[in-house]
C-alpha cells in the first residue's frame, strides 16, 4: 500500500451549544479549534487544515494566527489551511506568515492557496470582484517566485513592484504549498505549471466525476515537465457510533447550512432523498466507523489519491458531536481504512 495521508479540515463554523442550541461565543469557538487540533495530534492524524472565512457563521478569519498558536501545543500534525484566499491577500505577507509558522513548528506549516468559495474578503480588503481572475493569476505567479526563497524582482499591476528584495524569514527547506481546486480546469493547469500539488474540494456529487480533473493534471504536468504530485480530496462527514445516529446529526445540521447557502446561490432546497444519495453514492461520509471506512477505502482505491481530508463540524454542530467525529476518525476509521487498503 502506498503512503496515504489522512487529514481533518474545519471551515471554522461557530458551534451551537448542545443544550440551548444557541451559538457559543467566537472566543470559545476559536479555543475549541485549538483543543480539537491537540486531540487530532494525539490521535496521530496527519494534517489539520483551517478554512478562511469572513462571515457571521464562521470564527476563523485568520487561520495563520490560529496555526501559530497550534505550532506551540502540537508535536507532529501538519498545520495547514483550506484555503488561504490568495486573491484578496498580499503574497509577500502570506509567505512571511507561513514561513514564520514553519519555523515555529519545526517545518510543519502547509499553506493551501485558492480563490475561496465566498467573496466577502474582496470588498473587505479593498479589491474589485471584476478583477477576480486577474488577481489570482498575478498573485499566484508572484507567490511562486517567492517560494524560491531567493531575492525577488517583480513588476506588478495588482501587486507591489520589488527590486532584488529578500523576504524573511529565510527557510532551510521549501515551504509546503498546495492549491485548492473546486472544479476549474484552469486552476488544475495553473497548479501543474507552478509544480504544485492539488486538493480537490468534493462537497457534492459522486467522486468519480472529478477523475477527469486528475487526468488533466497528469497531462499538464507531463506537458510542463513538472511533478505529477499525489492528489488529495476533502469531503464533509459525520461519524457516530451507529449509522442512524450519524445520519440524524448530519441531517439536522447539514440541511440547515445548505439551505441557508442555497438561498444566496439559487440552489434547490435539500431533500431527504438527495441527502441520502450524497451519503450512499455522493460526497458525504456519514455513518458508523465501519460504514465510513468502507466508503473511504473505496474512494481512495477508485481515485488513486494520496490524501483524504474529512471536513468536520458543518452547520454549527455542537462541540460534543465534533469531538466524537474526530475521536472515531482517528481511533477507528483511519486504522480500518489502512486494513482495507492493505487487503
Amino acid at each position: 500500500m502506498k503512503k496515504i495521508q489522512f487529514g481533518l479540515d474545519t471551515f471554522g463554523e461557530v458551534p451551537l451549544d448542545l443544550q440551548s442550541e444557541q451559538p457559543i461565543s467566537y472566543e470559545e469557538a476559536l479555543r475549541l479549534v485549538v483543543q480539537e487540533a491537540i486531540l487530532a495530534d494525539q490521535l496521530g492524524i496527519d494534517v489539520i487544515a483551517l478554512g478562511e472565512h469572513h462571515r457571521k457563521e464562521y470564527a476563523i478569519s485568520a487561520p495563520d494566527t490560529v496555526l501559530a498558536a497550534l505550532s506551540q501545543v502540537t508535536n507532529n500534525i501538519i498545520l495547514g489551511t483550506g484555503v488561504t484566499v490568495l486573491s484578496s491577500d498580499d503574497p509577500v505577507r502570506v509567505y512571511e506568515r507561513f514561513a514564520t509558522i514553519d519555523a515555529l513548528s519545526h517545518g510543519r506549516a502547509q499553506v493551501m492557496v485558492g480563490r475561496g468559495s465566498f467573496t466577502e474578503s474582496f470588498p473587505l480588503f479593498g479589491y474589485d470582484l471584476q478583477d477576480y481572475n486577474e488577481l489570482f493569476e498575478e498573485k499566484m505567479a508572484m507567490f511562486s517566485e517567492l517560494l524560491k526563497n531567493e531575492p525577488i524582482t517583480w513588476q506588478g499591476q495588482f501587486t507591489q513592484s520589488l527590486e532584488n528584495t529578500q523576504v524573511y524569514p529565510k527557510l532551510s527547506k521549501p515551504l509546503d504549498v498546495h492549491v485548492g481546486v473546486g472544479g476549474s480546469p484552469e486552476s488544475i493547469i495553473r497548479a501543474a505549471k507552478y509544480d504544485l500539488p492539488i486538493m480537490l474540494a468534493i462537497i457534492g456529487g459522486e467522486h468519480m466525476r472529478f477523475k477527469p480533473y486528475m487526468d488533466l493534471y497528469e497531462r499538464a504536468t507531463t506537458e510542463f515537465k513538472t511533478t505529477n504530485h499525489p492528489i488529495g480530496i476533502h469531503s464533509h462527514g459525520v461519524i457516530a457510533k451507529t449509522d442512524q445516529e450519524a445520519y440524524d446529526i448530519a441531517w439536522k445540521y447539514f440541511s440547515v447550512a445548505l439551505d441557508t447557502l442555497g438561498k444566496e446561490r439559487g440552489w434547490a432546497k435539500m431533500t431527504p432523498g438527495r441527502f441520502q444519495y450524497e451519503i450512499d453514492q455522493g460526497a458525504y461520509f456519514v455513518g458508523s466507523p465501519e460504514t465510513v471506512a468502507q466508503k473511504m477505502a473505496k474512494v481512495i482505491k477508485e481515485m488513486d489519491i494520496g490524501r483524504f481530508d474529512l471536513i468536520y463540524g458543518m452547520g454549527g454542530q455542537p462541540a460534543e458531536y465534533r469531538q466524537q467525529t474526530i475521536e472515531l476518525y482517528g481511533k477507528e476509521v483511519i486504522p480500518r481504512v489502512k486494513e482495507l487498503l492493505d487487503e
